[in-house]
């Protein structure tokens, strides 16, 4: 699909569940999962199941040594310290950016989690504008999902004041389109994969045999969705069990009214 220059530049945005850096052959590579991004030449990189810190002396702090690869700034939210190594979430740009918030999400067990869900939210300034992104991985238990959907969308993130339009909301949701959880978010935000140029949005689930739509790039109304899909090939095949999400988006700039004319809504960066 192409467009013309006139229409403004476009920002390519990706999601990745990158299982620990470990792929179906069983390697650990996080050097392949670097590879993986770079040649999707994303603006932002959404992960989950990250790998940060050293487990034994001598080893390579992975998420540090995969961002540097890329040339891009590292925001990471841990789920899970162990020995001194972490888990958890990331948001790498290779824009100015900052943490904005990162917290947990709500879980209804009473009892201790072993991973405790969260979401990371970053601003990204692209070309003078901010644009927020929140990167999350929701619970396998349908009830706790839900919980987390609604919180995301609830006034601590999405429909925080400070998260205005333009903004991002992707991840991991473990909410196929079927899901009160999907739903609870698709009624607020447009599902990016929803004007993709497969005609039909594709799974990104397992890459042995995808059948399952779980992680999804959601965007709010100023964002215009140029194409959005799973990136399929023999390396994304083996570097993960999920396909990286890489979704092309752009984003109207409003512009305020000057003197002697009417302002213009809707200009394309």
């Amino acid at each position: 699909m192409k467009h013309s220059d006139k229409q403004g530049q476009t920002l390519r945005i990706l999601t990745y569940n990158v299982h620990r850096w470990l792929g179906t052959d069983r390697q650990i590579s996080p050097h392949r999962i670097a590879d993986v991004i770079a040649s999707c030449g994303p603006d932002v990189v959404a992960l989950q199941e990250v790998r940060v810190g050293r487990a034994r002396a001598g080893e390579i702090d992975q998420a540090a040594a995969v961002a540097s690869r890329l040339g891009m700034d590292l925001h990471f939210q841990p789920t899970i310290r162990i020995l001194g190594e972490q888990y958890g979430i990331a948001v790498l740009t290779r824009h100015s950016s900052r943490i904005v918030r990162s917290e947990r999400l709500p879980t209804q067990s009473t009892r201790p989690s072993f991973e405790k869900r969260s979401a990371l939210w970053v601003a990204v300034e692209v070309d003078g504008q901010t644009i927020h992104v929140v990167n999350a991985h929701l619970s396998l238990r349908s009830g706790e999902r839900r919980a987390q959907a609604a919180a995301l969308i609830g006034p601590d993130w999405v429909g925080h004041p400070d998260c205005a339009d333009p903004a991002v909301l992707l991840g991991d949701f473990n909410a196929p389109p079927y899901s009160r959880s999907y739903r609870l978010i698709a009624d607020r935000m447009q599902d990016a994969q929803l004007s993709n140029s497969f005609g039909e949005p594709q799974p990104t689930f397992h890459t042995r045999a995808p059948v399952l739509r779980l992680d999804h790039v959601f965007v709010t109304k100023s964002i215009e969705v140029v194409d959005a899909g799973p990136v399929r090939n023999p390396l994304t095949r083996v570097a993960s069990d999920h396909f990286p999400l890489l979704a092309e988006l752009r984003v109207r700039k409003r512009l305020g009214v000057s003197t002697g004319s009417q302002a213009r809504e809707g200009e394309l960066l």
